[in-house]
């Protein structure tokens, strides 16, 4: 075991092959048989080692609820180093509803908040990890409030290494998703604060993508949107939306569209500069980018001060056409529609509008019975023969 142990260290090749030449059902079914507590620990150790390498994950999951069920006993009573060897694993496996449902259901939950109140710091940070792909299915979601999981999730997300703090703050983004309730529970106690500090301490950008999923999902609650506002997120939201990171920038375009729900707000986000770096993402290449940035303006539009900065954008409207063409089918074009539908009572925008070939993608749009697109055809041809300036 120590020789193969040596190989897969080595380089991830060795693991392919060794993989390849079958050692995976072999693996679980010493873990299975073993009584000898240092002969799991080096099982797992080989399995967590498989599992970092994404062309065998398959291998173990074919494995099914045998191995599930021995990484569960690991966890639950295994010991430090070899819960931590099996959380990889299972952070790995936790991706499949039925695996999920499964660990659920065997008590994997309790084992793994356990391990986030007492466990070693870089233990905690992978059972985290698990949970955090636990809570992405609703159906388990139950087995967290029962296991007072929202409590132990806020306290590590306050305490723990950077790593614990961005699974720990990702898994309550998952949990909160669609309750309000849980919502107003993490801002009663202190989620915003651990959040605030997570968000000004990450190690990376990369690693603040929960962060601002979260401040995403609280901002859908109007009352802890205007606590969210008060504690200065709207300027930390304009410095990643300029970021280099697409997952990001999306959830911040999708976070300025939540907390732009009123008047105030909206003003705010225009004045702190939230409307270039919105307009630059209308030309992404990632048409999920494409519409979190529309639908962020066509919230922000409602306010007219925030008209006048996106009109001083030298490719705002042409960015915001070329989102009406209906080839690009996936993006929901009420969004654009909108857009224009606030600009369109200034004369020069129509103008621009018509240049860039909106009135020929609205005549599509509003036979295809999109919400907005006819009244705009007819505001954009109203006292001129439109067609005469449309563009193919």
């Amino acid at each position: 075991m120590d020789s193969l142990l040596g190989l897969l260290q080595e380089d991830d090749k060795n693991v392919i092959i060794a993989v390849a030449q079958g050692v995976v059902p072999v693996l679980v079914r010493l873990l299975d048989s073993s009584s000898s507590s240092e002969m799991k620990e080096k099982t797992v150790m080989a399995i967590s080692r498989v599992s970092t390498v994404d062309s065998s994950k398959h291998v173990l999951i074919a494995e099914g609820l045998v191995l599930l069920n021995n990484l569960l006993r690991v966890v639950e009573s295994g010991n430090g180093f070899a819960k931590e060897r099996a959380c990889i694993t299972l952070q790995a496996l936790s991706f499949s509803k039925e695996n999920a449902r499964a660990i659920g259901s065997r008590g994997g939950i309790s084992s793994l908040l356990e391990i986030c109140q007492a466990g070693t710091p870089s233990s905690q940070a992978v059972a985290a990890g698990v949970l955090r792909n636990l809570a992405g299915f609703p159906e388990i979601k139950e087995n967290f409030i029962e296991e007072n999981a929202i409590s132990i999730l806020l306290n590590l997300s306050a305490s723990g290494t950077a790593l614990a703090q961005e699974n720990a703050i990702g898994c309550l983004c998952n949990l909160i998703s669609e309750d309000d309730n849980l919502k107003l529970l993490i801002a009663r106690e202190g989620g915003i604060e651990s959040l605030k500090s997570f968000w000004d301490s990450a190690p990376t950008v990369q690693s603040l993508e929960g962060a601002v999923e979260l401040l995403r999902n609280l901002a859908s609650c109007p009352p802890i949107a205007l606590v969210l506002v008060s504690h200065g997120f709207i300027n930390r939201l304009v410095s990643v939306l300029n970021c280099g990171v697409l997952g990001v920038r999306i959830a911040a375009a999708r976070a300025v569209y939540e907390l732009g729900f009123n008047t105030r707000n909206r003003k705010e986000l225009g004045e702190c500069g939230c409307i270039p770096p919105l307009v630059r993402m209308l030309d992404g290449k990632a048409v999920e980018e494409k519409e979190a940035a529309a639908k962020a303006l066509s919230a922000l539009m409602v306010y007219p001060g925030n008209r006048k900065i996106f009109r001083k954008e030298e490719k705002g409207i042409v960015g915001a056409v070329q989102l009406l063409d209906p080839l690009t089918q996936t993006l929901d074009k009420k969004y654009p529609v909108s857009i224009f539908s606030s600009l369109v009572h200034s004369k020069k925008c129509r103008k621009e509008m018509v240049g860039a070939g909106a009135c020929l993608y609205l005549q599509k749009l509003v036979e295809m019975d999109v919400e907005g697109a006819k009244k705009l055809l007819e505001s954009l041809g109203r006292g001129k023969l439109w067609g005469v300036f449309a563009r193919p």
